[in-house]
């Protein structure tokens, strides 16, 4: 996705008949949909990604209608001022997360409950629209997610021997990587922060734990889809 957001960027022509931001829409599909004919993501994985997907969607429309940034060019896939390709931009992180667990073989030591980690996505997905109007506990969150996640260890085997990593530093580390491919996109001027319009420059290190909490959201609709099915479920073992 963010090689199709550079190349059309660059590359794309001004008077196609198909706008860039449809034609970026019709490619997500057609990725999605050779991920699935590969069985490099499972129906299960598609269907949790699908629910990251609309509730990425759902948050763009209101994003987007109370200014906090804006799709310039025009398009006929829209819902509102939101141009339907910009759902894939969550979809891929969500299709991050769940690979990795399947491929690397995530085993947990002192996995929070899984309740808890629900009220916690809840709390922040609800956070992004009220602090426009209510106060903002987004540091409250950010300490929440330490509490929950502080004592929790991912182990993992990227080939034959198993290593471990803190959970919490590791989704500051994914969020990092996701604010670099923002940052790209911005610069491809899929999307614009105000203040962009008249020239790029980089996006606020805030964003950061903007995406670090939006991320935390995706990976607890990964994990009850694991923890459903028993899978990844190292922490009863490992106590």
């Amino acid at each position: 996705m963010l090689t199709l957001l550079l190349a059309t960027h660059l590359f794309y022509p001004a008077d196609a008949p198909l706008a860039r931001y449809d034609f970026l829409t019709v490619a997500a599909l057609a990725i999605q949909a050779a991920m699935l004919a590969t069985k490099l993501e499972t129906w299960e994985e598609a269907r949790v990604i699908f629910v990251f997907h609309v509730v990425g969607t759902i948050m763009e429309v209101f994003k987007t209608n109370v200014g906090s940034w804006l799709y310039p060019e025009p398009s006929l896939l829209r819902i509102g001022d939101v141009p339907l390709f910009s759902g894939f931009m969550y979809a891929s992180v969500g299709s991050f997360i769940a690979r990795v667990w399947r491929i690397l073989d995530f085993r947990f030591t002192r996995f929070p409950p899984i309740w808890l980690q629900g009220l916690l996505a809840v709390a922040i997905y609800a956070n992004f629209f009220t602090h426009h109007y209510l106060l903002d506990i987004r540091i409250g969150l950010f300490v929440a997610s330490v509490l929950i996640y502080g004592p929790c260890l991912v182990h993992f085997r990227p080939d034959l021997k198993e290593l471990w990593l803190p959970l919490a530093p590791s989704l500051v580390l994914v969020a990092l990587f996701i604010w670099f491919a923002e940052n790209l996109g911005t610069f491809a001027r899929a999307w614009m922060y105000p203040g962009q319009e008249s020239g790029w420059h980089p996006v606020s290190l805030e964003k950061l734990g903007s995406w670090y909490l939006l991320m935390i959201i995706s990976f607890v609709l990964v994990a009850a889809v694991h923890v459903g099915g028993r899978k990844g479920q190292g922490d009863e073992r490992r106590g």
